[in-house]
């Protein structure tokens, strides 16, 4: 346990002296939530645009955040050798997985609580229907896509491509999900392809837990498409996961 928080409070330490990661990991989706704010107004099916903004974005943050800031750190620390002076030293190497996953759920965790509270102060949103059932949906999610975080840094070859890669698989996941706007003005080829999508499940779960008030026990069937793609990310780092650099 000692190990294990020693390495946790050495990789928040590392998050937040990084300007280029809180960037991209913490402040971005709620620059993002500002931006959308200023060119979305009115009701949607009954409700203030912004409680939807707020689902969307907690979806675009557990995506940016657990699959692709994950991704990024695991893939740069790789290409840098610092994930085979790891395997040299006394920590195990689950013990500083598990750390640096920690830290990434407490990074959106805090992420998260910024995307209520900016939707409740700044734009008037009402506070989550059911915030207990939201907070195990947020759990999960973060749990999942951080797996498909680990399987996508098992794949991606080079610290340079990492970015890129996150990139186009998050933006138009996101888009495609409802996360910046409503899914159902999409035409319906678009939706067809976010029907597959992990995303537009978890945007689902929590706006059904946040707007609707829905127990968690009824997001079942949404939280296990969500754990399955975050099992075939798990399959995957299994197979592909390496501590050395694949580059050089």
């Amino acid at each position: 346990m000692r190990l294990f928080l020693h390495q946790f409070r050495a990789d928040q330490l590392l998050f937040w002296r990084s300007r280029e990661a809180a960037v991209f990991v913490f402040l971005f989706p709620v620059m993002l939530f500002v931006l959308l704010g200023a060119v979305y107004s009115g009701d949607f099916e009954g409700r203030p645009v912004a409680e939807y903004l707020v689902a969307g974005l907690l979806g675009y943050g557990v995506a940016n955040t657990t699959l692709g800031g994950l991704a990024i750190l695991l893939v740069t620390r790789r290409e840098l050798g610092l994930l085979k002076r790891v395997r040299a030293t006394p920590l195990p190497a689950p013990t500083f997985l598990a750390a640096t996953l920690a830290s990434t759920l407490v990074t959106f965790a805090i992420q998260a609580a910024a995307i209520v509270a900016l939707g409740s102060l700044v734009y008037g949103a009402d506070l989550p229907e059911a915030p207990l059932s939201l907070a195990a949906v947020l759990a999960a999610g973060a749990l999942a896509f951080a797996a498909m975080g680990f399987g996508l840094a098992s794949v991606v070859r080079s610290a340079e491509g990492v970015s890129p890669v996150v990139n186009v698989i998050v933006l138009p996941m996101t888009f495609l999900s409802g996360g910046f706007g409503p899914r159902q003005e999409l035409p319906q080829a678009l939706q067809t392809i976010s029907d597959v999508l992990p995303l537009r499940y978890f945007i689902d779960a929590v706006v059904a837990t946040a707007l609707e008030g829905e127990p968690l026990w009824e997001q079942g069937t949404r939280l296990a498409i969500v754990a399955l793609w975050g099992v075939a990310g798990l399959l995957v780092a299994a197979r592909r996961f390496r501590w050395q650099p694949r580059e050089g």
